[in-house]
């Protein structure tokens, strides 16, 4: 018999959207449940952002170990344990892990219920089986999980693999298919590379999130001189031979491959966690999809007390976007039904393969979809001053700006430093700084950011606010 309880709001899902609606919601009433399918511990630091990172981190010793020579540096050729690499890999992702779970253990055992959580209305959730509970308010946090053909499952059974699995590898593989040109895909096949996994990336055509096809075709070609790449791979059919994965594929010109891997790594998309939750018994408004349609300036489902955050939404899937959607969600759930708009924070992400991977504020196919009228500046740091002294002298950046206004609008890059040059452009982009206040901010010599600058000057020359700009100009130093 199912025991009953009733709370003022209850979130389902306790991962880093979940866990700040669960804190936001406690501002308004003690009375809060959270519920969790299965282990604590966020996508993020269990397997996402911090256990990639501390493979990516590995694999850019080994790389600069073998490439010291260029520096007069000599080295010799580096030598890859796998089982140290994994070592480490797994025991800073428990730690990160753990940060996680002692949160969760320090809050009330009368505010966590575990368990697998359902609508039955809208305002009742069946958990497990065994607790039926009714909530004034519910906020959605459930996450999302790698999406793959069904058929591969079948065809390849555990040689199949996702991006969760590799954080528990006791050691290295000798080799990997990586199938998805994503995020996801693109840094792991290349961490894999230069730890010395023999690595094939399959995919359509675009190499990472970039939408600039000038910049999408620059990505291609630099990833493409260090990875080997199937791009334009067509009628991808995988099977499972023996103790290994034979992957056949045809590219554009009809040309039909084959190639034999210990592991096929699908990295082809994350599905929002919301098909078991049992939606239709809520009357929620869902889209094509399945997913609730929601104001992400509230949080909110339609008009109902039912609100989304995180990668269920399936909106912008990154930690610091999960985390303002379940402040927001959270907040809101709290204060029902007083419901407040929040504004969002511009867009930033960041990739990190080498060279580095930005989107900060309006991407190019968002202002080109939208008709804006803009303008924009580049620049390449194969030349670059100091990407050249240390060798990271590889992409560019595009800067672009609204016409008749000279607003910064947005930009996107690959090249060295974008993490840092994302974050600088990104705040841009939400105070509404103008190209000419940017440019009136101040620039070190000699560093990577004068590229920025160079790339500043050639947007405002294209907005016909200012002047051409001076080559090899005093200020800038030399190879600014």
């Amino acid at each position: 018999m199912s025991t009953l309880r009733e709370v003022d709001v209850a979130v389902i899902g306790a991962g880093t959207a979940g866990m700040g609606a669960y804190r936001a919601a406690l501002a308004h009433t003690p009375s809060v449940l959270s519920i969790q399918d299965g282990p604590y511990g966020t996508t993020c630091a269990r397997v996402g952002c911090m256990p990639s990172k501390l493979l990516i981190a590995a694999a850019e010793a080994a790389h600069g170990i073998a490439h010291a020579s260029r520096f007069g540096v000599s080295a010799g050729p580096p030598r890859v344990d796998g089982a140290a690499v994994m070592a480490r890999v797994r025991s800073e992702r428990d730690r990160f892990v753990g940060f996680v779970t002692d949160a969760v253990d320090r809050w009330p055992e009368g505010h966590r219920l575990l368990g697998r959580a359902r609508f039955v209305d809208r305002h009742t959730l069946d958990v497990g089986g065994h607790t039926r509970v009714h909530a004034r308010r519910i906020v959605i946090a459930t996450g999302s999980r790698p999406a793959f053909p069904t058929a591969w499952r079948d065809a390849l059974g555990e040689r199949l693999i996702v991006n969760d699995d590799v954080f528990d590898w006791a050691t290295l593989p000798a080799s990997v298919a990586v199938v998805g040109t994503g995020v996801i895909g693109l840094e792991l096949a290349q961490a894999l590379h230069r730890l010395g996994v023999r690595v094939r990336l399959y995919g359509r055509s675009r190499v990472g999130p970039l939408t600039d096809p000038v910049l999408q075709a620059l990505a291609r070609d630099v990833f493409a001189g260090e990875l080997p790449l199937a791009l334009d791979a067509h009628h991808l059919a995988p099977r499972h031979e023996g103790d290994a994965v034979v992957v056949r594929c045809t590219d554009a010109s009809g040309y039909v491959d084959e190639e034999r891997f210990e592991w096929l790594l699908a990295a082809t998309g994350r599905r929002p966690n919301v098909d078991g939750l049992g939606l239709e018994n809520a009357g929620l408004p869902l889209d094509a999809g399945g997913v609730p349609v929601y104001d992400r300036r509230t949080g909110q489902i339609g008009d109902s007390p039912v609100f989304i955050a995180g990668d269920a939404a399936e909106d912008r899937p990154l930690l610091h976007e999960a985390a303002d959607d379940g402040r927001i969600a959270g907040d809101n759930a709290g204060r029902w039904p007083d419901v407040r708009v929040r504004p969002r924070r511009a867009p930033l992400a960041v990739v990190f393969s080498s060279p580095q991977v930005m989107l900060a504020g309006a991407s190019h196919a968002e202002l080109t979809a939208a008709g804006t009228a803009f303008a924009t500046g580049t620049v390449s740091f194969v030349d670059q001053g100091r990407s050249r002294v240390m060798g990271v002298n590889q992409g560019a950046l595009h800067v672009y700006g609204e016409r008749d206004t000279g607003r910064f609008l947005g930009a996107e890059m690959i090249g060295p430093a974008a993490e840092h040059i994302g974050h600088l452009l990104a705040w841009s982009a939400q105070r509404g700084d103008t190209v000419q206040q940017m440019l009136d901010s101040p620039f070190y010599h000699p560093v990577i950011e004068e590229g920025l600058r160079t790339a500043l000057r050639e947007l405002q020359r294209e907005l016909r606010m200012g002047p051409p700009p001076v080559e090899r100009c005093l200020d800038c130093g030399p190879g600014a």
